[in-house]
């Protein structure tokens, strides 16, 4: 649901790319299609010479979509990147990045052979020190123009089809919002008309992968361009919560002493200026999001619709959504029932797993209860709640997996709504990574979170309950299935002993039931389920 915040030190660029690489936002490279920079180490395409990478024709999957999006060819991002880019490099081992300069998510060293294993914390558990140094990164980010991407200002058809590159440059923390946007922008179709129902990054099965990846890249450019290896995304753990405790000056800004929709002064937040929160006005020109600043922060948590959104989350309705075995079912969008992404994403009830799109759960609640810059889709990764937000909603996506272990074909291979199955590139990253990819443990991608490592006993339970609940659900049936087979026991044992005494032709003196050596050893005992 969210966009990052703000179009401030910005300037215009002859050529430059969703999130595209400053090296293939150029004609050259569009009239090509092809985005394969060289890896400074080396000067090769993809760092070859240094066995990195390569460069090579991108290999889309092929399987059907859902009904939901009814075009094709009409948006630039239908089987990304392919409308600007058809070749890009392909990184071997434990290399990524756009060129195969960094090392892949979890590894770290000069050849990316070093495993490193992060892990993301609870905002309150942070000291003084720590927190303070979490907003400095913050406010760094929205001031400090990213090295390596810019963001598209036009379509690829109002670029001449590659040979009028529209592009900007913009700071590190507003790229991630304009990618936010970009992903979840409405289909423009020419004319006034527009096309709603379609998000990539949303209502649908990538929703939890999409913002996995996007936390872990946002991640990696914070510890870039602070030089911080060790640098992790605080999360705030908002069960049960009864206000928006992180909304004070000494954490993510307080509230206005006259106007309540903005920021306290005090805090230098109410200062940022947001990007990419007046939709209607892009669809209205036909045109994408320039990250031209758009006014301040807005925020009035609490003072939001009480009939759709009454409270913040609770514990138990996390328990029950953790409960969920489905990760996705039917249509497989907001409509869903009983699927795990669709509850935790808020369009299901958390208390019964039903679509209910005219209330808002779970992560949903949290973004209407904000009442401001992070209620509206497009435009809510500009308020820097959004981080810790979706950092918490991605530990809920850990528990899950911890606690279920799905196979990775559990995650929909094909009739997802556009952009959502397994193998779809996710938009607009390049790199490229596949939907499916991130549908794994966290600590496979190099992180974990601080509360899901204590007590040990929680992941002994974890590992346990799927196997309780099963049993719980056949217990009767085991109860039946034993009292059967001890009656049956008991009448092939009356019958063995009454076949013996026959045999043995004893008179009515009683003989001890014994069992001699041999007949033990021949005794198995088996259970059958």
């Amino acid at each position: 649901m969210p966009l990052f915040a703000m179009g401030f030190l910005l300037v215009i660029l002859q050529p430059a790319t969703g999130q595209f690489p400053r090296a293939c936002a150029n004609t050259q490279s569009l009239l090509r299609k092809e985005c394969c920079p060289p890896w400074d180490g080396d000067g090769s395409p993809c760092g070859e010479r240094s066995g990195r990478g390569s460069c090579q024709n991108i290999l889309l999957s092929l399987a059907p979509l859902g009904p939901q999006f009814p075009f094709s060819g009409v948006d630039d991002r239908e089987d990304w990147p392919s409308v600007f880019y058809n070749r890009t490099c392909k990184c071997q081992g434990n290399f990524m990045g756009f060129n195969c300069g960094e090392c892949k998510f979890g590894f770290s060293g000069q050849n990316c052979t070093e495993v490193r294993l992060r892990t993301r914390r609870n905002i309150f558990q942070l000291a003084t020190h720590e927190k303070d140094k979490f907003l400095a990164y913050l406010n760094l980010a929205k001031n400090t123009l990213s090295k390596d991407y810019v963001i598209a200002t036009g379509t690829y058809t109002q670029m001449n089809n590659g040979s009028n590159p529209m592009f900007r440059n913009i700071n590190v923390y507003d790229l991630f919002v304009w990618m936010h946007y970009y992903a979840s922008r409405d289909t423009l179709l020419g004319g006034l008309n527009v096309w709603r129902d379609i998000d990539f990054a949303h209502e649908a099965p990538g929703f939890l992968p999409w913002h996995r990846v996007f936390l872990l890249m946002w991640e990696r450019e914070i510890q870039k361009i602070t030089g911080d290896e060790n640098f992790t995304i605080p999360y705030w753990d908002w069960r049960d919560a009864e206000s928006c405790v992180v909304c004070t000056d000494e954490y993510m800004g307080g509230r206005h002493p006259t106007n309540p929709n903005l920021l306290s002064p005090a805090s230098f937040f109410s200062s940022w200026q947001v990007i990419c929160t007046r939709s209607e006005e892009y669809n209205s020109q036909q045109a994408l999001c320039n990250a031209t600043s758009e006014g301040p922060i807005l925020r009035n948590p609490g003072n939001n619709d009480k009939s759709r959104t009454p409270r913040l989350p609770s514990s138990a309705e996390v328990e029950f959504c953790l409960s969920l075995t489905q990760y996705e079912s039917g249509p497989m969008d907001k409509m869903a029932n009983y699927s795990f992404r669709n509850t935790l994403e808020g369009f299901a009830d958390p208390r019964t797993a039903i679509s209910n799109i005219s209330q808002s759960g779970l992560h949903n609640a949290l973004h209407i209860y904000m009442n401001g810059s992070m209620s509206q889709v497009q435009g809510s990764a500009n308020d820097p709640i959004f981080v810790l937000h979706h950092a918490f909603v991605d530990s809920i996506f850990e528990r899950w997996l911890r606690r279920h272990r799905p196979m990775l074909e559990v995650y929909p291979a094909a009739n997802a709504p556009i952009g959502h199955n397994r193998e779809n590139y996710m938009v607009p990253f390049i790199p490229l990574y596949r939907n499916g990819e991130f549908f794994k443990p966290s600590r496979e991608l190099g992180y974990d979170y601080e509360y899901l490592q204590e007590p040990a006993l929680d992941s002994f339970q974890e590992f346990f309950i799927p196997y309780l609940q099963q049993a719980q659900q056949i217990w009767a049936w085991l109860v039946g299935a034993a009292v059967i087979g001890g009656a049956i026991t008991a009448v092939l044992t009356g019958l063995i002993l009454a076949c013996r005494k026959k045999r043995r032709g004893t008179s009515s003196e009683i003989q001890p039931l014994l069992i001699e050596s041999e007949d033990y050893n021949n005794i198995s005992y088996q259970s059958n389920f």
